[in-house]
């Protein structure tokens, strides 16, 4: 199967992304017996993607309603022409926020964030209005979280149903 989307990587590569997608914590013994290669193999292959910047880096996934931040909204933004990367640079700086985004449509960028508090949301809203590039704001907040994440093993999965 050819992955037109990443051309230097091969069959190895993607088998060892949707290991590592589901165990990022995964030994390259446990990946080699996994994919039947050899550990230096998977060495290899590994320090490959990382070099080349598929791998980013390494985490956990963190219950954050446990750590009392319940509140997460979604806000959209217009923004005046010629500021978008500026405003949206500032806002990514705000540790609450975990997605910046440009966006089509009726506004110009999309911002994720968590909160403890609403008043911390509203300071965040206020902060925002507050620059003169900022032309309005719309916010949601989210009720209920279906489904947040996504697999690499699961992509993969679905693209070698396609073939």
């Amino acid at each position: 199967m050819e992955h037109k989307d990443l051309p230097s990587s091969d069959e190895v590569d993607l088998d060892i992304l949707a290991v590592l997608s589901k165990d990022g914590k995964a030994k390259y013994h446990h990946i080699a017996e996994k994919l039947g290669k050899s550990p230096i193999t998977i060495k290899s292959h590994i320090d490959k993607l990382e070099e080349s910047g598929i791998i980013k880096n390494y985490g956990i996934q963190i219950d954050y309603e446990k750590l009392g931040y319940n509140i997460i909204a979604v806000i959209e933004i217009t923004i005046s022409k010629g500021k978008m990367l500026d405003i949206e640079k500032e806002i990514a700086e705000n540790p609450n926020v975990f997605g910046v985004y440009d966006i089509t449509g009726d506004y110009d960028a999309l911002i994720l964030a968590r909160f403890k508090s609403r008043f911390e949301l509203s300071a965040m809203v206020k902060k925002i209005h507050a620059s003169p590039y900022v032309e309005g704001t719309n916010t949601h907040l989210i009720l209920n979280v279906i489904k947040e994440g996504s697999s690499f093993d699961e992509l993969l999965l679905k693209e070698k149903l396609k073939t």
